[in-house]
Order: C-alpha cells, then sequence, then structure tokens
C-alpha cells in the first residue's frame, strides 16, 4: 500500500518559498493574508540589504549632481545607480514585508540628512592653504541639498507606494505571480518618484522640451531596468526566502 505524497492532497501547494504545506482550501483562505509570508526584519539578512540599500542611496544622489546627455537623450548621473534602490526595495518588501521597507526607506534618508549638514559644514568652513577648488566644490556639492530634497520627497512617496503596492498585492494573490507584484509596484512606485524628483530637482534647471524628455526618459529607463533585472530579482527573492530561518506566514507585515 502506498501513501498519499502531501503534493498529492487536494488542497495542498507549494508556494515560491519552498515551503509546503501551504493550504487553498477556500474554506481557509477567506483572507488572502493567510496565504503570504514574510521574514522578521531581525532576520540573517536583512541588515545587508538595509546597509546596500543605504549605500545606492547617497551614492546616487551625489551622482545625480550631473546632468547628462547622451545624443537627444537626457538624464542625471543617478540613472547608473539609482534603479538598483526600487530593485533592493522589491526583494526587501517582498521578503520582510512593508513595515520592514518603511524603516529601509526612513534609515537611508536620515543618513541623507546627515549627509547633506556634514557637506553644509564643508562647504561653509574656509578653505585651507593651497586648496582652490572652493568654487568647483560649493559648484557640486552646494546643489546636493536640492537634490536631496527632491530624492527625499520624491523616493520616500514613490517608494512607500511602490512597498504598499507590492504587500497589497502579495496579501490579496498569495505566493504566486512574483512578476506581477513587482511590476505593477515599480510602475506606481517609480511614476511618482520620478515625476516629483525631476520636478522638485531640475524645474528651472534643464529648459524646454528638454525638461519633458528628463522626466520620460527617467520613468521609461526605471521601468526597463527592472524588467531587464527581474529574472535577478527572482533568483534573489527564492533564495532569500529559502534560507531566511523567519520567512512564514505573517498578517501583521503591513
Amino acid at each position: 500500500m502506498s501513501q498519499k505524497s502531501p503534493e498529492a492532497e487536494p488542497g495542498r501547494s507549494e508556494s515560491e518559498s519552498g515551503q509546503p504545506g501551504r493550504t487553498t482550501d477556500p474554506a481557509h483562505t477567506s483572507s488572502a493574508a493567510r496565504l503570504a509570508a514574510f521574514a522578521s526584519s531581525r532576520g540573517r539578512y536583512y541588515a545587508v540589504f538595509l546597509a546596500v540599500f543605504c549605500a545606492v542611496l547617497i551614492i546616487s544622489n551625489i551622482s545625480a549632481t550631473k546632468v547628462i546627455g547622451f545624443g537627444p537623450i537626457v538624464t542625471d548621473g543617478g540613472a547608473f545607480l539609482f534603479p538598483i534602490a526600487y530593485i533592493l526595495g522589491d526583494v526587501i518588501s517582498e521578503v520582510y514585508g512593508f513595515k520592514a521597507a518603511r524603516k529601509a526607506v526612513i534609515t537611508g534618508f536620515a543618513l541623507q540628512i546627515l549627509a547633506t549638514f556634514v557637506f553644509w559644514l564643508v562647504l561653509i568652513s574656509p578653505p585651507g592653504p593651497g586648496y582652490e577648488n572652493q568654487d568647483a566644490f560649493a559648484a557640486v556639492l552646494g546643489f546636493y541639498p536640492r537634490i536631496v530634497a527632491a530624492s527625499l520627497v520624491g523616493y520616500v512617496v514613490g517608494q512607500l507606494l511602490n512597498s504598499w503596492v507590492l504587500v497589497a498585492v502579495k496579501k490579496r494573490m498569495g505566493e504566486s505571480k512574483l512578476w506581477v507584484r513587482l511590476l505593477t509596484s515599480t510602475g506606481v512606485g517609480e511614476f511618482v518618484d520620478t515625476l516629483l524628483f525631476c520636478v522638485i530637482a531640475f524645474a528651472g534647471v534643464i529648459p524646454g522640451l528638454d525638461f519633458l524628455n528628463y522626466i520620460i526618459v527617467g520613468f521609461v529607463y526605471k521601468v526597463a531596468v527592472e524588467i531587464i533585472f527581474l529574472p535577478v530579482t527572482y533568483r534573489v527573492i527564492k533564495l532569500v526566502k529559502r534560507h531566511e530561518p523567519s520567512y512564514e506566514p505573517d498578517a501583521d507585515a503591513m
């Protein structure tokens, strides 16, 4: 006599996290939250993602002080690295939940404010003997507070929307169709972020149609990077879920 395997039992399925036995019986799924799992922000890898996330934000915002033109395409130096911040935000939201993602955003911008304060102190300090680059320093990092203000408004609103939409879709759909929540959340978050950042940072700096070009290119580019890196994001998320011991159902991760 053979025994039924768990996979053969009706109403049983295996989630993307590799955890078998989640019930899909309608009697047990009146709340979609039961299908969603999250890890604790005190888990094994959260601190690593948080550190990389904050570093990406600071490096991107310093790089964004330079406007770049590739032929008809207008962007800024932050374009090289900043889209990775949204990918990291997706990983944190998917694995650790909205509260953990909000904590990462707040921590990142607390460090941005600290960096702004330090740059301001250095800027107003008198140059020492032999230092002849005060004007160049002021021209670059003197613009940084405006970049940080734009990034603060745009990214906080955009990333929190990104995280909220991703977790809300996960609560509704469960562990299946990861690509749906990644692309949906990114589309919403990146659009709001790009619009707010471009208006606050470069309105009046980039002229006329070039400014419209800057907004459109920024949004399309960021979403394109998300789509291109989707297979990598998938692999990272699955790997972290598999090796994060605290990854389990949690209806309170919102």
